[in-house]
């Protein structure tokens, strides 16, 4: 029987080199699409409910390098998603900061956050588009009421769960309410924060999506329906792995701001920053020697 080792990988076990993972990876998806792909050609698969994967890529290429009919709904999708994204966060971050500083405000306001969140977001959106009307806004609004509590919920929890230790240090010198909420309340309440913000983009992006299904002329949302009414799967397919990548692009933005703010969590990125101030200290220095 193989032991454990320390790093939790079995003993014995050679790792795999970069280049190795890479070829087992690639190795994965052919036999997965290359499966895909003979199923589909052979007969194997009904087309209606698995269209083969090179007709899917023909149809992304189509939509992107021949028709260019994706970018417009792809800006329409990502204009709403942001937007409802902005809106949602700055309410639920406004609330939960308010909340955290008033006690009474805090005891009244929870139990209407919490019947917001347990409400479903779909169960809402005729009355969203029937109050904002069949354009973007009631698309906008949808998005903002589904990744509204991420932010207001974790926002809330973050800067309520202070360090003790932390706390007393600074009451013991003497630090008033505002430097204690930007000194100690926000730099330790910023790692529960940024992981609410990723939950609420991804959930702007499906508010948007279901609201476009409901009432809409224009978005990805819309243009998927089209094609599955159509029954063209593969431009339904087609339209899925672009909702797939703009779900993927805003996530990545979510993790590079990640990656900027909470500098002190990964080591050469608190070294790259101590050393870009150690810089910034030394010339101010520099500058008041000389004066």
């Amino acid at each position: 029987m193989s032991d454990i080792g320390s790093d939790g990988v079995l003993a014995g076990v050679k790792e795999l080199t970069p280049v190795q993972k890479t070829l087992a990876h690639g190795l994965v998806f052919l036999i997965l699409f290359g499966g895909w792909e003979f199923g589909a050609r052979a007969g194997y698969v009904n087309e209606l409910i698995m269209p083969a994967p090179t007709s899917i890529a023909y149809r992304l290429y189509e939509m992107f390098f021949v028709t260019g009919s994706i970018y417009w709904h792809y800006i329409i999708t990502m204009y709403e998603a942001t937007m409802g994204f902005i809106i949602g966060v700055s309410i639920g971050m406004g609330l939960a900061i308010t909340a955290a500083i008033s006690p009474v405000f805090r005891r009244y306001w929870a139990p209407y956050a919490v019947v917001f969140n347990v409400t479903p977001g779909i169960a809402v959106t005729p009355f969203i588009i029937a109050w904002f009307g069949f354009g973007w806004s009631s698309k906008i609004a949808l998005a903002a009421l589904v990744c509204f509590f991420p932010p207001f919920i974790n926002t809330l929890t973050g800067l309520l769960n202070i360090d003790k230790d932390a706390t007393e240090l600074f009451r013991s010198l003497g630090s008033t309410k505002k430097q204690y909420f930007q000194k100690c309340q926000i730099p330790s309440a910023l790692p529960i924060i940024i992981a609410g913000l990723k939950l609420a983009m991804t959930g702007a992006l499906i508010g948007t999506i279901v609201a476009q299904f409901f009432s809409a002329s224009e978005g990805v949302g819309i243009l998927m329906q089209r094609f599955a009414f159509r029954l063209n799967m593969d431009g339904s397919f087609a339209a899925l792995i672009v909702m797939s990548l703009m779900g993927l692009s805003l996530f990545t933005l979510m993790e590079y701001m990640d990656y900027k703010v909470l500098y002190w969590r990964r080591h050469s990125r608190m070294e790259e920053v101590g050393a870009k101030r150690k810089r910034k200290w030394m010339k101010e220095m520099g500058d008041m020697s000389q004066a």
